[in-house]
Parts: C-alpha cells; structure tokens; sequence
C-alpha cells in the first residue's frame, strides 16, 4: 500500500486572501488612544461583531483637519480584524474629508477580496470611522457636514432597530 500524503488545510487560509490573513495575523494600529478626539463604536448582533475606532485630529501644513493617528479594538472574526486594521492604514496621515470617502469596497479590494459572507465586517469598519469623526466633530462643537449627517443617522437609526428587538445594550 503507497503511503499517502495529506496536506493539512486551515480552514481560515482555505476561506481569505493572504493579504487578509497577514492583517488578522498581525494587524495595524491595535489598541486604544487615551483622550482620543472621537470614538467610534459599532456592532452587529447578528454576527457579534464589536468595533471601536478611536481617532486623534490635528492640522497639517495646509491648515486642513487630518486624523493623526487612529487606533481599533474589535472583538469579531478574522474577517472583522482584518478590515479594523485596514481601515487603519486607509486612514492615518489622511484629511478626514477624503477618508469620509473610504466605501467597504475600498476596504474589500485592499484585502485582495472577501469571501461575499464577511462583507459586512467592511460595512462595520466604515460605520466605526463616521461614528469616530462624528464623535469628533460633536465633541468639538464643529458644523456637522451633511454627508456625515446623514451616514450617522442611518447608523444610528439600525442601531435604535436591533435595540428595539434585542434590547439596548445589543452589542
């Protein structure tokens, strides 16, 4: 009888791109910023996925507002750490302007693809980043762009439907 070779597969490298698990491996920007200028939280109670963004603004040299630095905890799967980190690195150095164009398709296409099941997890790291400058600019007492007016209220509209049926502290 020939001796057979089976090679073992991880299910997590059989499912996500390299580029998504060297972000789950080692991710970006992990941690907390203490006195962070705002604080992005969102979640899904569906998959439990939990975010937070937190978010340091200062000025450039052209006098314009730049996240300076950002950092994520997430409590999620591989997929939900990997777009933390992602958003990240799309993020740091940039105006807020421009990363409020960030889309989960920027997110999705950074990480080489996800699998169309874990789509969501991009969805919830963009969340994460409008609720962090909303944050920002409420507790700065800045005019609100309407954009990030109106992206807030969808978010906080889902928010106010899960805790209608799941109770308020859904996620």
């Amino acid at each position: 009888m020939a001796n057979k070779t089976t090679k073992k597969t991880n299910t997590c490298s059989a499912l996500y791109t390299p580029k998504v698990m060297e972000a789950f491996k080692n991710p970006h920007n992990y941690g907390k910023i203490k006195n962070a200028d705002g604080i992005g939280k969102v979640g899904n109670i569906v998959c439990g996925d939990v975010m937070w963004l937190y978010i340091k603004v200062a000025k450039n040299n052209k006098d314009e507002e730049i996240i300076k630095d950002i950092k994520f905890e997430t409590f999620g799967c591989v997929a939900a750490i990997a777009t933390s980190s992602v958003i990240t690195d799309l993020t740091k150095g940039k105006k807020i302007k421009d990363t409020l164009k960030i889309t989960k398709d920027n997110i999705i296409k950074s990480l080489g693809g996800l699998p169309s099941i874990k789509y969501h997890c991009s969805v919830l790291a963009v969340d994460a980043l409008i609720e962090a400058i909303y944050d920002y600019y409420s507790k700065s007492k800045k005019d609100i762009p309407i954009d990030l007016q109106k992206k807030h209220n969808v978010i906080r509209k889902n928010r106010e439907i899960l805790a209608s049926r799941y109770g308020p502290e859904s996620f």
